[in-house]
């Protein structure tokens, strides 16, 4: 299957070279040598979500367009597992699009697996500011209102679906995503704050 292929020059470069070059340079062909390694498993995630080629070939281009401007916006340690959440979060908000008020569980383990070889997702907190100290992160994370701690919990740790932790928690799903949203927000001015006091 052929989705916009790109040059082949920087083949024999690492991923963080390459991630390195682009950011110093915005070589868009640089880019796309990056993206052209994992596209097809870029697809593999979108029509596990989309459940159609077309749209799903269509999504590994805008998903690539989106890179442009979300490369800039984080400190990327691992490309492929970001490039990861990126493509996932990307079907999520489209589906969300057409499908308002259905419950979209997240990728199972074995997509997840199939895509990371094993990597671990990375924590939205920990593309934000790649500096966080993980005890710093736990310490907020305690602070939390239970609702609040258990849904960040279940939801970016055990990787459950917004689906499970409304059986867990026995929780609407609308209380579900505020708890998550609201959680974040909090964890992120709390993190400010330990920053601040250093």
């Amino acid at each position: 299957m052929q989705l916009n292929p790109f040059r082949h020059k920087n083949k024999e470069k690492s991923e963080e070279e390459l991630l390195a070059d682009y950011l110093a340079n915005k070589d868009m062909n640089v880019l796309g040598e990056l993206y052209k390694r994992y596209m097809h498993l870029v697809y593999g995630v979108c029509l596990k979500y989309f459940k159609e080629r077309e749209k799903s070939q269509d999504a590994v281009i805008l998903i690539f367009e989106k890179l442009l401007i979300e490369i800039e916006k984080h400190k990327i340690r691992n490309f492929k597992s970001w490039l990861y959440v990126v493509a996932k979060n990307h079907c999520l908000m489209e589906l969300r699009k057409t499908k308002a008020g259905k419950i979209i569980s997240i990728a199972d383990e074995n997509e997840m697996a199939a895509f990371m070889e094993i990597e671990p997702e990375l924590h939205p907190i920990d593309r934000e500011a790649d500096e966080i100290n993980e005890q710093a992160l736990n310490d907020c994370i305690e602070r939390l209102k239970n609702e609040q701690k258990n849904c960040i919990r279940l939801f970016y740790y055990e990787n459950k679906s917004y689906r499970e932790i409304c059986i867990i928690l026995e929780l609407e799903e609308k209380k579900v995503k505020s708890f998550i949203q609201n959680g974040k927000r909090n964890l992120k001015i709390c993190l400010e704050s330990k920053n601040a006091q250093e």
